[in-house]
């Protein structure tokens, strides 16, 4: 195989030697297209959808998705990684916006929704495919850190109780999360928001 001579420069290069390249913007929109337009197409296609389904919600062509994903697992895992980051990249802007227990609900709310739109991806996920096998590190590295730090800050401001586990509190929710094909996001909504009351209960009450 010919060497890439466009792979960025290692992080440990020496002082002197140039920095890294940057990704061009229009290489990010296309690959930004490309995993926003797969999540759609494999939601409700399955991730054996053609090719082609994809790359036309895309706008780009076949080339430009086979250049950047070979093989199709590459696709697959890029796009779960993809979805985490933007569940897992809400959770700042909640904070800001919303008082901590507030925040801590419709993150909540945010990561069930995520959680139940990936259903579909199961099967290859748990395929055996050796492309996958990061993935259930990167689940816990991009969410444990995020919902930690809003459960503390809404335990610090007295509206949750103090001894919440964030790995108890993560299988919680993605047991109250519905299959995605009864598409009643309502009812998810309504028992986080009663997980989470449950804990406000218990923080009013007196030791």
């Amino acid at each position: 195989m010919r060497e890439d001579t466009t792979r960025e420069p290692e992080a440990a290069a020496g002082a002197g030697e140039p920095p890294p390249k940057r990704v061009r913007a229009d290489v990010r929109r296309n690959t930004d297209a490309l995993l926003t337009a797969a999540a759609e197409v494999f939601l409700t296609s399955g991730v054996d959808a053609p090719v082609r389904q994809i790359t036309a919600k895309a706008g780009v062509g076949a080339g430009t998705l086979y250049r950047h994903f070979p093989q199709r697992s590459d696709l697959i895992a890029a796009v779960f990684r993809h979805e985490v980051d933007a569940c897992a990249d809400a959770a700042p802007a909640l904070a800001a916006e919303y008082a901590p227990a507030e925040a801590l609900t419709r993150w909540l709310q945010r990561f069930a929704l995520f959680f139940a739109t990936k259903r579909g991806l199961s099967a290859a996920l748990h395929s055996g495919d050796s492309a996958y096998d990061s993935l259930p590190s990167y689940f816990e590295q991009r969410f444990m850190p995020v919902l930690t730090t809003l459960i503390d800050a809404a335990a610090e401001a007295g509206e949750i109780r103090s001894d919440v586990d964030p790995e108890d509190l993560l299988i919680a929710t993605r047991n109250l999360t519905v299959p995605a094909t009864e598409d009643d996001t309502d009812h998810t909504r309504r028992m986080i928001t009663l997980l989470v009351n449950g804990l406000r209960y218990a923080a009013q009450q007196p030791t």
